[in-house]
């Protein structure tokens, strides 16, 4: 068995280079103004795996879509939309757990079209942190 390579392949990006240019796309919210935004009318989407809601809990109402199938409920093309999946014009406010996973989630539904779609700063945490709804997982 040989070694394993750490030599970055040309063309290569590293997660943190991934992550910079996502969020370069992105008008990234605080957990405030995404509440604000979801009151009126934006779909605010919990892209975390049901085993982290339930360690971490959960915000009422939200939709829970998991990341692995995220633009293709999202996709207003896609024979697997969800009904929320009105058009390209829908405001998609994405949640994950810190704010990491969410920008690279909303970047790819901006990808697809979405321009509106964004994540929130520090994810669930930040939302739970200033005192916004949540329940036990």
């Amino acid at each position: 068995m040989s070694a394993p390579t750490t030599t970055r392949p040309a063309g290569a990006r590293s997660v943190d280079q991934l992550l910079a240019d996502a969020r370069s796309r992105l008008r990234r919210i605080g957990p405030l103004e995404a509440a604000v935004r979801w009151v009126d009318g934006a779909v605010l989407v919990d892209i975390r795996p049901a085993a982290q809601r339930a360690a971490e809990g959960a915000v009422p109402g939200a939709l829970v879509v998991e990341r692995n199938v995220l633009e293709w409920r999202f996709d207003p093309a896609s024979d697997h939309r969800l009904p929320e999946a009105t058009g390209y014009d829908v405001e998609v406010v994405v949640l994950c757990s810190e704010g990491y996973t969410s920008s690279l989630a909303a970047d790819a539904l901006r990808s697809l079209g979405l321009h509106r779609a964004t994540d929130v700063v520090g994810g669930f945490r930040a939302w739970s942190a200033v005192g916004l709804p949540t329940v036990a997982g």
